[in-house]
């Protein structure tokens, strides 16, 4: 079964997951911080694209809900939290270049060619639309988890957490036309918590060691106590 015999909402839902794995890549490229929350931001906005049109499709009248959801927490608020806590933290103009660009790049389409492969004996081959969502909704996850380990400052490891999210839940909503509504109102409230909780981390290590580079913290050693020895 080829693209070609997809009704025209699949190929749509296709297109939309197809441009959420290229954002991961931009994600992944992206040097200044707060363009790299700008590209979350628009992550999160196709996402609730992909929700809607799922909706349509499928007539589920409760992941319209989501969709708006999805809008407003991933596209809206969750971005607004990380720029504003960029600006208090003074990372406005943070850039991190990645220390080998070509090898992440490489590993980033390596991880995609891995999942495509990995989706094939999971899934029959006349299901190229659910093959394909999985497949990429796959490749978002790890390339989220490669921006966790390549990027050394921590509010950008903390997008590389969300987008990692972002693909469990275009899995979720695609492949299997969503999940109960209970279910996605309290995945969006532990994600809303665990932004809150981040921003408190990052303020304390900001404060301990005046810094959020994660090198700074890996170097980190403990100085032995230096106790008055009296004549």
């Amino acid at each position: 079964m080829s693209m070609s015999t997809l009704t025209l909402l699949q190929q749509l839902v296709v297109l939309l997951a197809a441009l959420v794995l290229f954002l991961s890549f931009v994600l992944l490229a992206q040097g200044r911080l707060i363009s790299a929350i700008h590209t979350f931001a628009w992550q999160g906005a196709l996402i609730a694209a992909v929700t809607l049109v799922v909706a349509a499709g499928g007539q589920i009248h409760h992941l319209y809900f989501s969709a708006v959801l999805t809008l407003v927490l991933k596209a809206l608020l969750i971005p607004w939290m990380l720029h504003r806590l960029a600006v208090r933290l003074a990372l406005e103009r943070h850039s991190e270049t990645l220390r080998h660009p070509a090898l992440v790049s490489m590993a980033a389409v390596a991880l995609v060619i891995f999942s495509y492969w990995l989706v094939l004996p999971m899934v029959a081959e006349e299901q190229t639309f659910t093959r394909n969502i999985v497949a990429i909704s796959l490749s978002v996850v790890l390339i989220g988890f490669l921006m966790m380990v390549v990027r050394q400052q921590a509010v950008a490891q903390v997008l590389g957490f969300m987008s990692i999210e972002n693909g469990l839940f275009l899995a979720a909503v695609s492949a299997t036309a969503g999940m109960p509504l209970v279910v996605e109102l309290g995945v969006a409230f532990d994600v809303l918590v665990a932004m809150v909780v981040f921003g408190v981390f990052f303020f304390q290590i900001r404060a301990s060691i005046d810094s959020l580079d994660v090198d700074r913290l890996n170097r980190l050693t403990e100085v032995p106590e230096v106790s008055e020895v009296g004549p």
